[in-house]
């Protein structure tokens, strides 16, 4: 059993806290605001799960223990993601996961916690967690039997009026991060989970990292907001795959699809197929079309990826597909991605200058 803390007591800091006791851990779940310990108490958590879990610790910051922990986690907007966890680290806990994106496009601190992450003894992990989702590592072992891989291609399209159902406290994008892109919102930061897909996807085929980048974004500007609602990607990558990605904040009903074509076949998936079902389907030679669907609840997603991390941290696995490292080169995507639609031109990724602006270079 783990002692936990989670900082950030809003949806995410909700979902793990639930995540975190259906595993039988101990949670102390914080927040610098009353209110937002109050609204946890007694409307998101019970509202969620059925009954507020009189198990979990419910603190302000400034009261909450410290240095004790086996796992932080930190669930606090992006631009506030890096000083919060720099700070953790000081706490020497076994591990800590960041919330995505991990930091807004400006990079900037990304490099500092790579360093100091690298000198404790702690590790760290990033909050993609469709990559450790049943139906991503089903495509993912599936896709081994395609040959000669032709393109690869992700979208995650969905309007964004479902997160703001998902959080009746805030009115709009205006009120919080997503509406401005600069502190890691709109579509280019809220649903890089797309981006981080595709890199999974590449990595597992054997494909590199993505080292060019070309993007197309369609901003939208008030007095109030500043965020993109249309994220257009092309890709190469180390090996010279091509490829494209989609996310926006304006598709309804939602898109969430990704599709692996090789010579002899291909693989699909679709997540959210049906409400509560993600399927996978693919044809490989001159086999028959195959599916295969995989039931999941929203809270699974937080579920599997505590687990993920347990796993690492009890040495059944190596590497993890949301490691600290998967999530940095993803954050190095979206900042060049801004970059790209700023200048018109494609960004290379030098990834031997350190995760930096310094080392998105225009062609």
């Amino acid at each position: 059993m783990y002692n936990v803390k989670i900082i950030g007591a809003g949806s995410i800091g909700n979902h793990l806290a639930h995540a975190s006791r259906s595993l039988g851990w101990q949670v102390i779940l914080c927040d610098v605001d009353q209110a937002a310990l109050d609204r946890t108490r007694t409307q998101i958590y019970p509202t969620r799960y059925g009954a507020w879990d009189e198990a979990i610790s419910l603190m302000l910051v400034e009261n909450a223990p410290r240095g004790k922990f086996d796992l932080i986690m930190v669930g606090t907007p992006p631009d506030s993601h890096l000083p919060i966890a720099l700070e953790a680290l000081k706490e020497n806990p076994k591990a800590l996961l960041i919330e995505k994106p991990l930091c807004p496009p400006s990079l900037e601190g990304a490099e500092i916690l790579k360093t100091q992450v690298a000198q404790s003894n702690t590790l760290a992990f990033v909050g993609y967690d469709h990559v450790v989702g049943k139906a991503a590592q089903e495509t993912a072992r599936v896709s081994q039997a395609l040959e000669s891989i032709e393109t690869l291609d992700v979208e995650f399209r969905e309007h964004w009026g479902g997160i703001f159902a998902a959080h009746p406290w805030l009115q709009g994008p205006q009120d919080s991060y997503l509406g401005f892109w600069r502190r890691g919102g709109g579509a280019s930061g809220e649903h890089s989970h797309a981006i981080n897909l595709w890199q999974f996807f590449a990595t597992q085929l054997g494909k590199g990292r993505i080292i060019e980048v070309s993007a197309a974004l369609d901003y939208f500007k008030t007095e109030t907001v500043d965020y993109d609602k249309l994220c257009l990607l092309h890709f190469k990558t180390e090996s010279g795959l091509i490829g494209r990605v989609v996310q926006d904040v304006i598709t309804s009903p939602a898109r969430k699809w990704a599709r692996i074509q090789g010579t002899n076949g291909y693989v699909e998936l679709t997540i959210g197929h049906k409400p509560g079902v993600d399927r996978v389907n693919w044809r490989v030679t001159e086999d028959a079309v195959q599916e295969q669907t995989i039931e999941k609840t929203r809270p699974d997603d937080f579920i599997w990826e505590l687990q993920n991390i347990d796993s690492v941290l009890q040495g059944k696995q190596n590497v993890s597909p949301i490691s600290l490292e998967r999530g940095l080169e993803t954050m190095m995507v979206v900042a060049a991605a801004h970059l790209s639609e700023e200048n018109k031109r494609t960004v290379r990724i030098n990834y031997e200058k350190g995760f930096i602006p310094q080392a998105l270079e225009l062609l």
